[in-house]
């Protein structure tokens, strides 16, 4: 077997396999590269020393039976015996679903995550979008701090599980989506600065030295970073992969790095006829991410949509502290603008940065399904203090209407593992830091971030505890319960419903139509024939659809069709969808 590494500033690299010792030759045809070769199998144990240094993991490695500081292991890819026929699911259309793994179920495995693929198959969903599962230290964590991004974390069961887990999704006609992390490492386990510059002083970044994209060496960390993503999508057969932070890679270069990873998953796709897509993480509200790299843009093919998040939050809760003081001054009006423009921030003036945020989208162009609408996500819900969902503090019929503008919205719907019932189990930050300094400084941080908004430090979970992620797993008695079980047909209803009627499929931005009263607290949203009506208010409102005719298709409690006048009365904290009849 040929064994490969990249290491541009060695003098001397050796391979030690199964005990045995070997020195690498320079490849004379790849600058920085050295090879060699030695018998190996599946499961082969292995590791590369640098310059006399210590046995550290392949930079590559498909596995780390013994975690991030172990030695790697070869994975023949081939040997897995694929079962199910899979021509792909695109993105539009779609209803995502993020889950972790780690706490989907209490087993914390993908083999018991998969035998809960039904229940989502059920519900309606599309794809399911995992959270990382690169290798970090320890058995617990959310990932955002993996190492090896080439291979799978070992106690969620390692590669063949994640190929289990694609097969039996594929089955179900689910697609997969695994979030990747490129903007950062580790910091604990990350053994890559040994071999060459991955990294550069030349930016900072919230983590420390930013991943090298752009200073020298930066041709083959790209070639790194976008072979591991190619890799995830040919090897495990997945549908797309959600990008994490993406504005916090650091690219002065003319051809961005996400242009250039764009360019090479649609490559990949038309290799493989069928869809494969990309979806970001970004803060920055520029509509140049998810245009087409003919119309100048970077190519991705959608983004989380945090501005429509945070409207709705602010509607829902009151909340103003933080980031969604931009939208709790008028938040129906905010909801409004994100519904029908895509963005609240457009180049207006953001209170919480202090300056003006954002471009406008041209509606024209950029089809609806490229933005993700959500009511809750991991951050959203991970990074308060307590991590307590929405239906910790709300009523049942408000998450119903939390899930009617998701759902029937105009971007792509996603949710959060649980939020379907309404789980009453908190998702709260966990780590398992095998290092005690790291250990302690996140723990220490944690509360000392939350001291700083007023909580009490037992207020704040500590996120080393293993009870902190056993409160995190979700309970599935819950949905066997009738206020859960209520809320879960609700969900299966809207997702039916956005199956079935084109209208909640229409991309068109400007075809968007909304009416909204601040102060009554209800909004109504109309997509070609179909009408949506929320009151977020305590009391009934008469809500103006201007429909003479209707057909109820759905509603969280009875209501009657509009009247004469088209006036539609909607109980309080309850929503409603019509036809015209």
């Amino acid at each position: 077997m040929r064994f490969e590494v990249w290491a541009p500033q060695a003098d001397r690299v050796a391979l030690h396999c199964e005990g045995a010792t070997s020195a690498l030759e320079r490849d004379p045809e790849h600058a920085g590269w050295w090879t060699g070769d030695a018998e190996a199998r599946d499961g082969t144990r292995y590791g590369f020393a640098v310059d006399d240094g210590p046995v550290l993991p392949d930079p590559r490695s498909r596995r780390q039976p013994d975690g991030p500081d172990g030695l790697s292991a070869v994975v023949v890819q081939e040997r897995y015996d694929w079962r199910a026929e899979w021509a792909g699911r695109p993105l539009p259309g779609a209803v995502l679903y993020e889950l972790h793994v780690g706490t989907y179920t209490p087993g914390g495995t993908l083999d018991s995550a998969a035998e809960r693929l039904g229940h989502l198959a059920e519900l309606g969903v599309t794809h399911v979008e995992l959270m990382p599962l690169c290798p970090f230290p320890g058995r617990h964590g959310w990932g955002y701090e993996g190492v090896s991004l080439w291979a799978v974390h070992e106690p969620y069961g390692g590669p063949e599980a994640l190929k289990r887990f694609v097969d039996r999704a594929h089955e179900l006609g689910l697609g997969v989506v695994l979030d990747v992390v490129h903007n950062h490492l580790g910091p604990s386990g990350n053994h890559l600065p040994a071999f060459g510059p991955y990294f550069t002083d030349t930016h900072q970044t919230p983590w420390g030295s930013a991943v090298n994209l752009d200073a020298p060496g930066s041709d083959e960390v790209r070639a790194y970073l976008v072979g591991s993503a190619l890799a995830w999508l040919r090897d495990y057969r997945l549908d797309g992969l959600r990008l994490d932070a993406v504005h916090a890679l650091r690219d002065t270069r003319a051809l961005h790095f996400l242009e250039e990873l764009s360019t090479a998953v649609d490559t990949l796709s038309d290799d493989l006829g069928r869809p494969l897509f990309l979806i970001a993480e970004s803060d920055l509200n520029d509509p140049r991410l998810i245009s087409s790299r003919e119309e100048g843009g970077l190519g991705l093919h959608a983004q989380w949509n945090d501005d429509f998040h945070h409207a709705l939050h602010a509607a829902l809760t009151g909340e103003a502290q933080g980031y969604y003081a931009d939208f709790a001054e008028a938040p129906f009006g905010a909801l409004a603008k994100t519904l029908t423009s895509g963005f609240f921030h457009d180049g207006t003036y953001s209170s919480f940065r202090g300056r003006s945020h954002g471009r406008p989208l041209d509606r024209g162009r950029a089809p609806a399904h490229r933005l993700l609408g959500y009511s809750q996500t991991h951050d959203q819900i991970g990074n308060r203090a307590q991590g307590d969902r929405l239906s910790a503090s709300l009523s049942p019929g408000l998450l119903a209407c939390a899930a009617a503008l998701t759902l029937t919205g105009p971007f792509t719907p996603m949710l959060f593992m649980g939020e379907e019932w309404a789980a009453g189990t908190p998702w709260q930050f966990f780590t398992d830091h095998t290092d005690p300094g790291l250990a302690d400084a996140v723990r220490r941080g944690r509360r000392r971030e939350f001291a700083a908004h007023g909580w009490a430090e037992e207020d704040v979970p500590d996120p080393q505890g293993p009870a902190t992620r056993e409160r995190s797993c979700l309970d599935w008695s819950e949905p066997q319960e009738a206020r859960h079980a209520r809320v879960l047909a609700w969900y299966r209803d809207l997702i039916a419903l956005r199956r079935s009627h084109p209208d909640l499929a229409d991309p068109d931005l400007a075809a968007v139509r909304i009416a909204h009263d601040e102060g009554a607290r209800w909004l109504a949203l109309r997509r070609g024939d179909v009408r949506v009506a929320v009151n977020l208010g305590k009391e009934a409102a008469g809500i103006p659809l201007g429909l003479g005719r209707a057909r109820v298709l759905a509603a969280w409690e009875p209501v009657r069709t509009p009247d004469e006048d088209g006036l539609l009365s909607v109980p309080g904290e309850s929503c409603v969808v019509l036809t015209q009849a």
